[in-house]
C-alpha cells in the first residue's frame, strides 16, 4: 500500500465517516446497527436529520478550508485559515459547533478571538479542532513529529482556547504520522502519550489506555477527550475501516465526528482501497460561502494529491521527488 493511498485514506476516510454518522447524530447507542445489521449489505449512506446522503458536515467542511489554505498559501497562515473560517460561518451552514460560531463572529482578530472565549466561558475542551484535522495532519505528516504536532496545537487554538483541545488534535496528527510512515499507531501510544503536554497527559493516558471503553467516559463523546479515546478504541477493538466505522458510530451521541476521527484513523491505517465504494460514491461536501459545487471524491482526491505535493521534497527542478 503506497502512502498516497493511506493519505487519501485519512482525508477520504473521516469524510466518509462524516457522512455516515451524521444522521444518527445525538441519537441513542446501536441505532446504526439496529438499522443496519449487517456489514456490506448497502443502504448506509442514507441522509437523514436535515442531511442529504452522502453529504459531509461542517466537520469535513472545515478540513477542506484547512486544505486550501495550506495549499494555495504554501504555509501555515493562521490569519488565512480564520478568515476562510469567518466567511463560511457568515454564508450560513447546515451545522457550526456552538462555541466555534461564537469566536469566529465575536468580533475579535484570529489571535485572541478563541482565548478571550475562554477566558470567559471557562469551556472550551470540544472536539470541534480535532474533528477537521485531517487534512492538516497529512500535511504535516512529512515534516516530522515536532512539526505535526506544533501545527496540529497551532490550527487548534484558532478556535479552542483550552489546551486539552490543542492535544488531543496533536495526538491525532502523530498517530496519523506513525500510521503513513508504516509504523502501529496502537503500539506507539505510550511515546505518543509522553509528547502530551503534563497538565493533560494524565487525562489522554486514561482514555487512550487498551482497557479503556467508551462507557467509561465521563463527559458526552462531543468533548475532545471520550472522542479522540472513542476512535481509538474503535480502531483497536476491530479489523477493518467498515468495522471501525460501525462501531464508532453505534456509540451513539456524536456520531458524525467521532466517526470522522475514527474514520481517519482507520483510512491512514487501511488506506483508501479499505473504503467501500458504495459509501464514497455518495460523498459530497458542500462549501457554503465559496460559490463553488461540492466536492465530490474525485475533488478530494486531487485536494490530497496537491497537499502531498506540499509536504514532499522537491528536485533539482522544483518538482516532487
Amino acid at each position: 500500500m503506497s502512502g498516497k493511498e493511506q493519505a487519501a485514506g485519512v482525508v477520504v476516510g473521516a469524510a466518509v465517516g462524516d457522512a455516515l454518522g451524521a444522521p444518527f447524530e445525538f441519537g441513542p447507542a446501536g441505532a446504526f446497527s439496529a438499522r443496519f445489521p449487517a456489514c456490506g449489505v448497502g443502504g448506509e449512506m442514507c441522509g437523514g436529520g436535515g442531511w442529504d446522503p452522502g453529504e459531509a458536515t461542517d466537520d469535513t467542511q472545515m478540513a477542506v478550508l484547512v486544505a486550501e489554505s495550506l495549499i494555495e498559501r504554501g504555509e501555515l497562515d493562521l490569519p488565512d485559515i480564520f478568515a476562510r473560517f469567518q466567511r463560511w460561518a457568515a454564508a450560513g451552514p447546515k451545522d457550526i459547533g456552538l462555541q466555534t460560531e461564537d469566536v469566529l463572529t465575536n468580533g475579535l482578530p484570529w489571535d485572541l478571538a478563541a482565548a478571550v472565549h475562554f477566558q470567559v466561558n471557562l469551556r472550551a475542551a470540544g472536539n470541534g479542532s480535532l474533528m477537521r484535522a485531517s487534512t492538516s495532519a497529512v500535511r504535516y505528516a512529512r515534516d516530522g513529529q515536532r512539526a505535526t504536532m506544533d501545527a496540529a496545537r497551532r490550527i487548534a487554538a484558532l478556535t479552542h482556547g483550552d489546551r486539552a483541545a490543542w492535544e488531543g488534535t496533536a495526538v491525532f496528527h502523530e498517530l496519523v504520522r506513525i500510521a503513513l510512515d508504516d509504523g502501529d499507531p496502537l503500539t506507539a501510544l505510550p511515546d505518543v502519550l509522553d509528547l502530551v503536554h503534563p497538565d493533560h497527559r494524565d487525562r489522554y493516558a486514561v482514555v487512550l489506555g487498551p482497557g479503556w471503553h467508551p462507557d467509561r467516559a465521563t463527559e458526552f463523546n462531543g468533548a475532545v477527550w471520550p472522542c479522540l479515546g472513542s476512535a481509538v478504541w474503535a480502531l483497536r477493538t476491530t479489523g477493518s475501516y467498515e468495522e471501525a466505522v460501525r462501531a464508532a458510530i453505534d456509540l451513539g451521541g456524536d456520531t458524525d465526528t467521532v466517526a470522522a476521527v475514527t474514520g481517519g484513523l482507520a483510512g491512514a491505517c487501511y488506506g483508501l482501497d479499505a473504503i467501500p465504494s458504495r459509501w464514497t460514491e455518495p460523498l459530497h461536501v458542500p462549501l457554503p460561502g465559496s460559490g463553488n459545487p461540492p466536492l465530490r471524491l474525485p475533488e478530494l482526491l486531487d485536494l490530497v494529491r496537491r497537499l502531498v505535493a506540499r509536504s514532499e521534497p522537491l528536485d533539482a527542478e522544483g518538482r516532487s521527488a
